[in-house]
């Protein structure tokens, strides 16, 4: 039987413009293309600008991912400078990016995956009263009544009925790879909606350390928050109350509402376990210092490599490994298109050379994509929660061993199904479940050092460019939600000469390299991948989000004839 070709375009639900495209030989996906459609010019942004600023510009490289790009600029121009945070500034560093993490998770799960394994219009033929027995069954949540999921059946109804599904428009609902059954898909209907207005609330910790979201404000040196207990402008007693209730509302619902649900639904799509395996190495550059982001023993979430998937060896991490290629990239490299440049040598020069017109078969081009080719030690790389999580069990890490024997457990299935497309998904849940217990350390730890009277947050000691070297460079990393994140920065006389981020997207979403080898994504596609219908590929969808894209991260700004899009003049 002759292959066929199918893209998908856009792919994400929310987050940028990825268009993957394949070849179906039998019901399997035969080949995969992964490209990214517009073009980031933050690099060359940032050239010229103060380093003290530089958090501010690529915090808006996404308006979700906003505090990871902080955070990693942060501790790259701190790096250059030799600046140390005070334990009380990484404590808050580490809530707000914690908090960023539980929400964005939950967000993922429910209102940008859910839905590849949940029939939405599915869940009117269900009886109410048979999803509350199965809600309560799995948890105390107050919500799972038969009254309330009757309430939201009939508020579902009323879109099916109306001809505008809303938010649930575009669905393949009634796809025969769904296989919850009705009661189970309103139950996860019903927490979509409940998560909207969740997410909303705890989220507001950003505003009392931040002053906002999306991006909060940040400091080179520290936070921007005033600690005074008794003063009504700082942060102070009350505040530090709300912020307790927003962590514990937070927990609850990820531990009697996001969690349970994710093992319900998964437990119907085990066969997804041997699904979408895509390559064998992983990387974690680790996250939360819990006191100082140089002392890689203090991180919560620890750094390495899992080569081969071998559990029983973690590599470590060395960021002079990483190299990028643009091999099929449409970018130029001064020293040619199979070089593989360190980002500390990173070039940023954009050449659109595909097919005319534009959107035809990028597969049949020898450049296919805005995204380069990460490669670590010449290999490509997975990042993310799975990532993270085999790097922290592989270490011994107990409070990841435990939660990830749990879900194992529950779901009857050996450590082999971490490696795949439901792998990605549970360690996602895994993760969220661990950070939301956190919080509550991160915060007691900051209270304690506040009530022995320490209450400083900001280390000024060399804010005045005066005492900088005239030249340094500087590598800051964050292991944001959808996976490692670097930035880089060179400074020259006291302005930024070179800026490079390589973030998770890049490396998830990467092409081909000079020898062949794909990225995460386009290899998951092709790892035991069934595509049943090509008119509704469904299956493409699962694997695709389970690694969260935000190609908003790894792109941005493309106006196809070349025309500028806008100014922006700093006074």
């Amino acid at each position: 039987m002759a292959r066929t070709k199918l893209v998908v375009d856009p792919i994400t639900r929310i987050e940028g413009h990825l268009r993957i495209e394949v070849q179906q030989e039998n019901g399997r996906i035969a080949e995969s293309w992964a490209s990214a459609t517009q073009f980031r010019g933050i690099e060359i942004i940032m050239q010229g600008r103060d380093p003290r600023d530089a958090w501010a510009f690529t915090q808006r490289i996404c308006g979700v991912c906003t505090v990871v790009h902080a955070l990693a600029s942060l501790r790259a121009v701190e790096d250059a400078l030799d600046i140390r945070v005070p334990p009380n500034g990484v404590l808050i560093r580490n809530l707000v990016h914690g908090m960023q993490t539980v929400q964005d998770h939950v967000i993922h799960f429910y209102h940008l995956h859910a839905l590849d394994w949940v029939d939405v219009v599915s869940a009117l033929s269900a009886d109410p009263a048979g999803t509350a027995t199965i809600a309560r069954s799995i948890s105390p949540w107050p919500n799972n009544s038969e009254t309330y999921f009757r309430e939201v059946q009939d508020r579902v109804k009323k879109f099916v009925d109306s001809g505008q599904l809303g938010i649930f428009t575009n669905g393949y609902w009634g796809h025969p790879a769904y296989k919850l059954p009705a009661e189970v898909n309103l139950l996860a209907v019903a927490h979509y909606l409940d998560a909207l207005d969740w997410q909303r609330d705890v989220i507001r910790l950003h505003a009392i350390f931040g002053g906002k979201n999306p991006h909060p404000n940040f400091l080179v040196g520290g936070m921007a928050s005033a600690i005074n207990l008794d003063d009504a402008q700082t942060i102070n007693a009350e505040s530090i109350t709300k912020i307790r209730d927003m962590i514990r509302r937070a927990r609850v619902y990820v531990e009697q509402v996001y969690w349970p649900d994710l093992i319900a639904i998964a437990g119907f799509y085990k066969d997804w376990a041997a699904i979408g395996g895509g390559v064998p190495n992983y990387f974690a550059v680790g996250e939360y210092p819990e006191t100082d982001i140089r002392d890689l023993g203090s991180l919560y979430l620890p750094q390495g490599i899992i080569l081969d998937r071998n559990l029983n060896e973690v590599v470590p991490y060395d960021e002079s490994k990483v190299r990028e290629y643009v091999t099929h990239s449409w970018y130029e490299y001064a020293g040619g298109q199979d070089v593989g440049l360190h980002p500390y040598e990173g070039e940023t020069t954009p050449r659109y050379i595909g097919p005319d017109p534009p959107w035809e078969y990028l597969q049949d081009s020898e450049r296919y994509t805005w995204m380069k080719a990460p490669r670590y030690d010449g290999k490509p790389m997975e990042v993310g929660p799975l990532a993270r999580m085999l790097v922290a069990y592989a270490s011994g890490h107990e409070d990841v061993r435990g939660l990830v024997g749990d879900a194992l457990g529950r779901l009857q299935v050996g450590p082999e199904a971490l490696f795949s497309t439901l792998g990605r998904t549970a360690a996602r849940g895994i993760e969220t479940v661990l950070i939301a217990r956190r919080l509550e350390t991160w915060l007691d730890m900051l209270v304690d050092r506040i009530r022995s009277g320490d209450v400083s947050t900001f280390n000024g000691e060399k804010w005045d460019p005066s005492t900088w070297p005239e030249s340094a460079q500087g590598y800051g990393f964050c292991d944001a939600a959808r996976g490692s994140l670097g930035h880089w920065v060179q400074i020259q006389g006291g302005k930024i000469t070179r800026y490079q981020c390589v973030v998770p997207s890049t490396w998830n979403c990467s092409p081909r390299d000079p020898e062949g080898q794909r990225g995460p994504y386009e290899e998951a596609l092709v790892s035991n991948h069934p595509l049943v219908d090509p008119e509704r590929p469904i299956e493409i969808l699962r694997t695709i989000h389970s690694f969260d894209p935000c190609i908003a991260c790894g792109v941005h700004v493309l106006d196809a004839e070349g025309r500028q899009v806008s100014e922006v003049t700093v006074q």
